[in-house]
């Protein structure tokens, strides 16, 4: 099928997990990806409810409106990446960093950041109801949350 210029092809979510992946508008419930490198890859709008990307590289992704909702992102490396309206409602981001994030308007709603790294992520707007933040470094990257702190950093 011929393009005409200038119009992008429409996303493969068929394509194996790798760098630089266009996933958009996937689903990708419950499927494992502990461990692998998507950096840089388009993920908008895709739906990882309940998935594992434990340790999983996610650095510089596109994940606007993108779905995490019970997932598990232990350790997985979310720095710089665009997570902008992202629902994260429960997920597990024990020990993830989130360093120059953008986090707006994103929700954590009763989501573990426990020991997680927020280090220059951006904020405004974003839901942190009943969100565990205890241990996490600040967006200050000088201020670490005390044990407790549930919605806001103690």
């Amino acid at each position: 099928m011929m393009l005409s210029a200038g119009v992008a092809a429409a996303a493969d979510c068929t394509t194996p997990a790798a760098p630089q992946v266009d996933w958009q508008r996937c689903y990708m419930d419950e499927r494992d990806f502990t461990g692998h490198d998507l950096s840089g890859s388009r993920l908008r709008e895709t739906s990882f409810q309940r998935a594992d990307l434990s340790k999983a590289d996610l650095t510089g992704v596109d994940a606007y409106r993108a779905r995490f909702v019970s997932a598990v992102l232990k350790g997985a490396t979310l720095d710089k990446g665009t997570f902008v309206e992202g629902d994260f409602t429960k997920a597990n981001l024990a020990g993830a960093s989130l360093k120059d994030a953008d986090l707006r308007r994103a929700r954590f709603f009763r989501a573990s950041l426990r020991g997680a790294d927020l280090t220059g992520a951006k904020t405004l707007g974003a839901e942190l109801l009943n969100a565990d933040l205890s241990g996490a470094r600040w967006i200050d990257g000088k201020r670490v949350c005390a044990e407790n702190s549930i919605g806001q950093c103690n």
